[in-house]
């Protein structure tokens, strides 16, 4: 008996011994609490990662944004720029006109009253005359340019067949030349060019040339600058028209 009690004991020693220690598993509320956390972490971090995104695709955006603003305004400033030179251009080229008429007024003014077909000095009619030198005064001495537009064109419409009619065709192609209204500034200098004895037809021809290059129109300009050159040569302003056909693109 005792025997039998002894071999039972070693035995189940040798059991023990041989069988493997087995970790015991974690309880299930454990792990469950573990893969929580992590999917929470995961998602915290791939709604950081879309704000993050986001905001650099709205930062390249404005960046975007404000870059065209940016080349719009200096597009507007360099043509502000622009303007602004062709205006006082405009403004010396009547300022000259007029100095060059007022130092030379005795003179010009007898040119101003002879008929283009070689006719009378003056207007037959006193209200004419008084009308087209009034018109004149607004430039010369008055410097009312806009009022002078005003005088020149109800001139013309009181008196279209005037032996001022030229001259005053002249004064609005200047005065609207100024302004910058190149087509109504077109039209009067065509109606002096029909002119062919008026003393304002070589500067009208040579305005015209002006025009047809500011309006990209070199082949035209070239034509007229030569008509100018040809027709009225050894003149101040065939000499004009001869330095703008040089510096022609």
């Amino acid at each position: 008996m005792n025997s039998n009690m002894m071999r039972y004991v070693a035995l189940t020693l040798l059991i023990g011994a041989a069988t493997p220690v087995v970790a015991a598993p974690a309880p299930v509320s454990e792990l469950k609490g573990s893969s929580s956390s992590s999917e929470s972490s995961l998602q915290r971090l791939e709604r950081m990662f879309e704000a993050r995104s986001q905001m650099q695709l709205d930062m390249q955006r404005q960046l975007d944004e404000l870059s065209r603003e940016v080349g719009e305004l200096r597009g507007m400033v360099e043509r502000n720029s622009y303007d602004m030179k062709q205006m006082l251009e405009r403004q010396r080229e009547l300022y000259r006109e007029i100095d060059k008429l007022s130092r030379e007024q005795p003179a010009a003014a007898q040119a101003e009253k002879k008929d283009v077909s070689g006719g009378e000095t003056y207007a037959a009619s006193a209200d004419e005359n008084t009308a087209y030198e009034s018109a004149v005064n607004l430039i010369l001495k008055e410097k009312d340019y806009d009022g002078a537009v005003t005088a020149f064109n109800g001139f013309l419409s009181a008196y279209p067949d005037s032996v001022y009619a030229a001259n005053a065709h002249y004064w609005l192609g200047q005065l609207y030349f100024t302004q910058n209204k190149m087509a109504d500034a077109q039209t009067h200098f065509e109606a002096v060019a029909s002119f062919k004895d008026s003393n304002k037809r070589a500067d009208a021809l040579l305005k015209m040339g002006v025009l047809a290059e500011r309006g990209n129109k070199p082949d035209d300009a070239k034509k007229l600058y030569e008509q100018v050159i040809a027709e009225y040569p050894n003149t101040a302003t065939s000499q004009q028209a001869e330095k703008s056909l040089k510096n022609l693109k």
